[in-house]
């Protein structure tokens, strides 16, 4: 039936179900790597598949803020192409994205290991991420989401990894009563993925052949980084109550 296909220019039709799997499995892959690192305690389903709810939640609350900041950047200029990336596109989708992590997780009781910092906050960033590439995938193709599979899903994974590690840091820091280093380990918690963010972008749009490279680099390092993050928080884990 012609209506389980999406026809995509200069090539046969590929059935829904196939792009649907393209779309969604990376971020699935990716959380579910995550999730098994959780070697003390694992979360319970529920509040993961609501997480991830949120991380669609997200999508649809970044647009409306993109939509109206986009107005105010002009993308001629440096100035305003780090006014879209940074502020209008990063702060948008991360402030979103932290916005309900913190909302549905930071007085739930099952947040009682360091480690569920990342669990949640990549959860949160799996569902941003597999639904903003099902408009992707369904507006561009098969082959975006080859791309899009190696790099902005992973992307979305890496920047919920800082601010899961630092979300947990926070926690921590709270249930030892030290408050004003729980409110900087929050702060970190949602800039760092910020300027994260902003540089991913930034480069990626930079149309040169030297920024092709750094955005190679950045990338390749990011996400060093992130998975060596994942393994050191997941052996060094402690209970913060």
């Amino acid at each position: 039936m012609t209506f389980f296909l999406v026809p995509l220019p200069g090539i046969l039709t590929i059935p829904i179900f196939l792009l649907v799997l393209a779309a969604v499995l990376p971020a699935v892959y990716l959380l579910v790597q995550v999730y098994r690192s959780d070697r003390i305690e694992k979360e319970p389903v529920a509040l993961i598949l609501s997480l991830i709810g949120f991380g669609i939640l997200a999508v649809f609350c970044s647009m409306v803020t993109e939509s109206l900041g986009s107005r105010f950047a002009d993308e001629s200029t440096l100035w305003g192409r780090l006014l879209l990336y940074y502020i209008v596109v990063a702060l948008s989708e991360e402030g979103f994205k932290y916005f309900f992590l913190t909302r549905k997780t930071w007085k739930n009781p099952n947040f009682n290991y360091r480690f569920d910092g990342i669990v949640y906050a990549v959860s949160v960033g799996a569902g941003f991420a597999l639904f903003e590439n099902l408009m992707y995938v369904f507006s561009f193709g098969f082959g975006t989401a080859v791309i899009r599979a190696v790099t902005a899903v992973p992307g979305h994974i890496c920047f919920a990894v800082f601010m899961g590690t630092w979300y947990g840091q926070a926690r921590q820091f709270a249930m030892l009563g030290e408050r004003e280093a729980s409110g900087r380990c929050r702060a970190l918690a949602l800039l760092i993925p910020v300027l994260l963010h902003g540089s991913y972008d930034f480069i990626a749009t930079e149309n040169t052949v030297p920024s092709v490279m750094v955005f190679i680099l950045f990338v390749a390092i990011l996400f060093y980084i992130s998975i060596r993050r994942v393994r050191v928080e997941a052996e060094n884990d402690s209970y913060v109550g």
